[in-house]
């Protein structure tokens, strides 16, 4: 079948029905194995092996075009925005602690990761922009424009993405006991009952309408704050009280998971073998940071640490706002302080840039 071209995305349809087929199978496995996070683990895993060790799918190559991926992540925004009542906003004026707590952590993991990623050999400008921790995709950007080993770059910020989402639901079973996601009996978020016309037109326009919006108001990770912020106004306006059915957050969990482990595909042996102990390492210290701001920060303000310490993880805003949606920790706590940190970790990344050694200097 000849691949099909919508704008810049090719789109190759046996190779995506292979590779979502995988991903699909590999989500259900890790559900049934009650891994944490299990349709997402267990997609990302599979096919990540799947795409490292070159294998094909059904005669396919592993095949997943990042806008599809990103396509589904309005529904967790939507999900989110249903999640605000006015009483979030009195809860939100305690919060202070938190954020204060946010400019001081943000630069402490990028100068850690940096000393890190130096200490390993990488150029001073690749690890620089390899620490910092928020914002992959302006990181690489703003990386590639300084000079900066583009491959390795993407890998350690892919990586930091992967390994938190792989760390955090070990760190919640060693502190509470229990797996996160419904493996323990919770379960995931989500609307159980049939949604009338009027919801699934609701929330569609803040879906799209506010992906739109977000971008051109130039929201951080617009995808998914542009349809929160338009499913929080829809909301908290009484224009419905719907959240996206279950299903959709199960159907989400395996497309990211899925899209997330196709990035590994053609990525060079030496590349990976370089960037993923170091990764581990700069992300390891990252997460410690964020448990020791968790401990010290629910001393003072007598928040969740379980919620303090997913606000704090240096992992994609989806993701960790899926595990907030499957642990019932305040989900609007943990997303906006992780707009704070991308905004945050990009804002110093730019700042202070012109302080780094230039490579081969």
């Amino acid at each position: 079948m000849t691949p099909i071209h919508i704008g810049k995305t090719r789109i190759d349809p046996p190779a995506l029905a292979a590779t979502l087929a995988l991903g699909t199978t590999g989500g259900v496995i890790g559900k049934q194995l009650g891994l944490p996070l299990g349709y997402l683990l267990g997609s990302l895993v599979v096919v990540a092996v799947w795409a490292i060790f070159g294998k094909r799918v059904l005669g396919q190559a592993i095949h997943m075009p990042q806008p599809l991926r990103m396509s589904f992540i309005p529904i967790v925004g939507v999900g989110i925005g249903g999640a605000f009542t006015p009483e979030i906003f009195y809860d939100a004026a305690g919060w202070w602690p938190s954020v204060l707590g946010l400019l001081v952590f943000v630069p402490l993991a990028h100068f850690t990761g940096y000393k890190i990623y130096r200490a390993g050999g990488l150029t001073p400008i690749t690890a620089y922009f390899g620490a910092v921790p928020g914002g992959l995709i302006e990181s690489v950007t703003m990386g590639e424009e300084a000079g900066a080993d583009v491959a390795l770059l993407v890998l350690i910020q892919f990586l930091r993405l992967i390994l938190t989402i792989v760390f955090v639901p070990v760190v919640f079973l060693v502190l509470t006991g229990h797996s996160v996601g419904s493996s323990a009996g919770v379960v995931m978020i989500g609307g159980n009952n049939p949604l009338e016309i009027m919801d699934i037109l609701v929330l569609s326009v803040a879906a799209i309408g506010g992906y739109f919006i977000g971008k051109a108001l130039r929201f951080p990770a617009a995808i998914m704050t542009g349809p929160l912020a338009a499913s929080a106004l829809a909301h908290l306006t009484g224009l419905t009280d719907a959240v996206p059915p279950s299903w959709t957050i199960s159907l989400t969990q395996v497309v990211v998971g899925t899209g997330l482990g196709a990035r590994f595909a053609g990525m060079a042996t030496t590349t990976l073998r370089r960037g993923f102990g170091l990764a581990v390492m700069s992300t390891g210290v990252s997460l410690a940071l964020a448990f020791g701001f968790a401990e010290a920060l629910h001393l003072m303000m007598g928040a969740p640490i379980s919620a303090i310490f997913l606000a704090f993880a240096p992992g994609g805003i989806t993701e960790m706002s899926l595990i907030a949606l499957s642990l019932h920790v305040s989900v609007v706590f943990v997303t906006l302080h992780h707009v704070i940190r991308i905004v945050v970790s990009v804002s110093i990344a730019r700042y202070f840039v012109g302080r780094v050694p230039k490579d081969g200097a």
